[in-house]
């Protein structure tokens, strides 16, 4: 089944295929009303979308399956090239999208145990409703912008998580996401909720091959994360250059709670991404890591946001740019500690590596601190690498090449030791082929 063309008949139609209850197609129908009137954002780079030339849904008869090997041999094939599934003996629990939907589904039997739900999104909905409507759509409004109207729209797969109070996982969840046709949307919904005294890290991978037509990825994440609670999201985004990715991710942090996100974005065509912390509670704290690469036609518009509401909340952002054969990679992000948050701290630091001269990039902070109890820092580098640099290492046998890997290496140390040892070499080959 393939649905071409944005309207309310291809809403129905997307409803419908799921089976969903009539309230998530209300949703979707207000959301839609939503999307008409919003204006593209008035941040970040400009660009233009043609909304009726877009697939919103795409997907074969599969049902979701648990046994690797009952998934179609040339997606099986494909994903296995990709090393998608060498990962899963590191993981609790893992789940595939391809295209619109959730093709493959399994976690370990000591989660179901300990009365953890990790599932998709569409399940998730319907079997667990009363915890669906007291969070879905309240942490990310359709109103935010027009690309969370626009998967609030037409949403189909992302992952449903729902973590017991006092639970803790031994090894992280994670899901991977594939687009694989020319000019195709996807528009996963991704629901988080950690209860109170749970942990949980939860990793994220996406890829798309290189075509001539464009395609958008406009996903939404909400994460809620519970009293004494403590959530990490990794994610590392490897799209090809073809692909719009604009992203809505938002996480609620109680009192005693930690919300940290471990973002790198290389590839795509633009990217608009800004991970955000709301610190509800009292000591809640806020983490942010990112690493943006842009090279040749690439706009990496990336960075985080802090919104401190409780008392004595902190907040880091550190952002690695790199940008390289004329790309651009600029950090955008906004610190907002509010009247009411006494005794705050926040720190943000900025660091950008330009490779030759036709590179960019740009920091643009937006830093408020509202009342005299509170404090904020905020650093900003732009470098080049060094001759000098270069010509140390190569005198020590290193090629040019090789140095260079080196100096990039060591100026992204900071975010690669915050990701399991097997991602962390994925980043290293991943920069390899980018730069």
């Amino acid at each position: 089944m393939e649905l071409k063309g944005l309207s309310e008949e291809t809403i129905d139609k997307i409803s419908e295929r799921k089976q969903e209850d009539r309230w998530i197609l209300a949703y979707r129908k207000k959301a839609y009303q939503s999307f008409i009137h919003q204006q593209e954002p008035s941040f970040g780079p400009s660009f233009s979308l043609d909304f009726s030339k877009i697939t919103y849904y795409k997907s074969s008869e599969e049902k979701i399956v648990s046994d690797w090997k009952s998934v179609m041999k040339p997606v099986r094939c494909e994903l296995q090239d990709l090393g998608v599934i060498q990962s899963e003996q590191h993981l609790d629990g893992m789940g595939v999208q391809y295209e619109s939907e959730v093709i493959y589904h399994h976690m370990l039997e000591e989660l179901k145990e300990k009365n953890v739900i990790f599932t998709s999104i569409e399940e998730g909905l319907k079997k667990y409703r009363k915890i669906a409507e007291k969070y879905f759509g309240k942490i990310v409004s359709y109103e935010e912008n027009k690309y969370a109207a626009l998967n609030s729209s037409v949403f189909s797969g992302g992952s449903f998580i729902y973590i017991p109070p006092h639970t803790k996982l031994n090894r992280p969840l994670q899901s991977y996401f594939r687009i694989n046709s020319r000019g195709m949307g996807q528009f996963e919904r991704t629901l988080i909720i950690v209860d109170d005294d749970s942990e949980l890290h939860y990793i994220e991978g996406c890829t798309a091959p290189t075509y001539s037509d464009d395609s958008l990825h406009a996903a939404v994440v909400e994460i809620y994360v519970g009293k004494r609670s403590k959530c990490r999201y990794s994610t590392i985004q490897n799209w090809a250059p073809n692909v719009y990715n604009l992203v809505t991710k938002r996480a609620v942090v109680e009192e005693d709670a930690t919300m940290e996100w471990i973002d790198g974005n290389i590839g795509s065509k633009v990217t608009m991404k800004y991970p955000c912390c709301v610190l509800k509670g009292d000591r809640s704290e806020g983490v942010c890591i990112t690493i943006g690469v842009a090279k040749n036609g690439q706009v990496q518009d990336t960075g985080a946001r802090m919104i401190h509401i409780g008392k004595n909340t902190k907040s880091k952002i550190i952002s690695k740019s790199i940008s390289s054969d004329g790309g651009n990679a600029t950090y955008r992000g906004k610190v907002d500690i509010k009247g009411n948050a006494k005794n705050s701290l926040a720190f943000v630091k900025c660091d950008t590596l330009i490779l030759d001269e036709k590179s960019k990039s740009d920091t643009i902070p937006t830093n408020i601190v509202r009342n005299e109890s509170s404090s904020l820092e905020h650093e900003a580098t732009v470098s080049r690498i060094k001759e000098s640099h270069l010509f140390y290492l190569m005198s020590r046998g290193l090629s040019r090449e090789m140095a260079t890997e080196l100096i990039i290496l060591g100026f992204i140390e900071k975010f690669r030791k915050e990701l399991p040892v097997e991602y962390a070499v994925e980043l290293n080959q991943l920069l390899k082929k980018n730069l």
